[in-house]
């Protein structure tokens, strides 16, 4: 092949976003091919945006999963929001996510939309979890998207199965400008390793808990080593606002936390194809919330 039929290498970003348990976090582990982005049945899941890569054919798409958009009433909710609308306004392209299940467009939807209208921007609409929706439902429900006047296109997919997704990446690889690729070809995320970790070990907590507690407690990493043999000895930190909660994260001599420490550190030697030694604390700090240094590791305004 000649210089001449190289492909024109592109590079650009596309912003994941729509209201909480969309399939979002479903949909960037899919379309980059590996797990990076957290996935549990509770809304409001991610927190920070999450970076994923993928290539196809000679564009290279930097994924943004965003948390989801709605109304918010805590610092903590309203950094979340913040960081979602600030993935839209920095992207090439914006991908709405939506629940087909629900039939109508829902309120934090249309919160959306109406945030998009008034930035001027346009988005591609990708209609999730179609194999749980009849046909006529879904095209009724693609009919009263269009007619809003924001997309530029509709996909049909599901994020779970993989049904649609390909031709949504194709699309996405078609709008990315013309430039250099900003990561090596092999890399997955631009997330440091220590967040990650934490990140696992959160969504652990999040399937084992229920009611509020997960949305109350944040998990850091406090210690990080290599060995030679390969190994990591990894230490975290679960922040909780009472004693009570501590107690629960604990459960009955300690039962709850070993089964997530157990799960977290089954999860990373996957990801990492290393062995791991994973260490867990629960420590109780009432205000972890206002404490301005978890919002800067998350990448979030503290002041939003």
């Amino acid at each position: 092949m000649s210089e001449t039929d190289t492909p024109e290498l592109r590079c650009g970003f596309a912003a994941l976003v729509g209201a909480p348990n969309a399939g979002k976090s479903t949909l960037l582990n899919r379309l980059v091919g590996a797990k990076i982005s957290i996935v549990t049945h509770k809304v409001q899941t991610t927190r920070a945006r999450v970076r994923g890569i993928a290539i196809q054919g000679a564009s290279q798409i930097v994924l943004v999963d965003t948390p989801g958009i709605f109304t918010p009433k805590k610092r903590l909710e309203r950094a979340m929001v913040a960081a979602a609308w600030g993935g839209v306004d920095d992207a090439d392209e914006t991908v709405v996510i939506y629940d087909a299940t629900r039939r109508q467009i829902d309120s934090d939807t249309r919160l959306i939309l109406a945030g998009l209208k008034k930035r001027g921007a346009s988005a591609v609409l990708a209609l999730n979890k179609i194999d749980a929706v009849k046909r006529e439902s879904l095209l009724a429900l693609a009919a009263e998207f269009e007619a809003e006047g924001v997309f530029a296109r509709v996909f049909m997919i599901s994020a779970l199965s993989g049904d649609g997704v390909a031709d949504l990446l194709d699309y996405l690889a078609s709008r990315m400008p013309p430039g250099p690729w900003h990561y090596p070809e092999d890399q997955i995320s631009d997330m440091p390793e220590r967040l990650i970790a934490a990140e696992v070990t959160r969504e652990k907590l999040f399937l084992r808990l229920h009611q509020e507690l997960p949305y109350a407690l944040t998990v850091e990493t406090e210690d990080w080593q290599d060995f030679d043999d390969g190994s990591a000895r990894i230490a975290q930190v679960v922040y909780v606002g009472r004693d009570s909660h501590k107690a629960i994260c604990l459960g009955k001599g300690g039962v709850t936390i070993k089964a997530v420490r157990e799960a977290a550190q089954k999860e990373l030697e996957a990801m990492m194809a290393r062995r791991v030694h994973l260490f867990l604390h629960v420590k109780v700090r009432e205000k972890w919330a206002e404490d301005a240094a978890h919002y800067r590791a998350w990448g979030l305004d503290f002041g939003a």
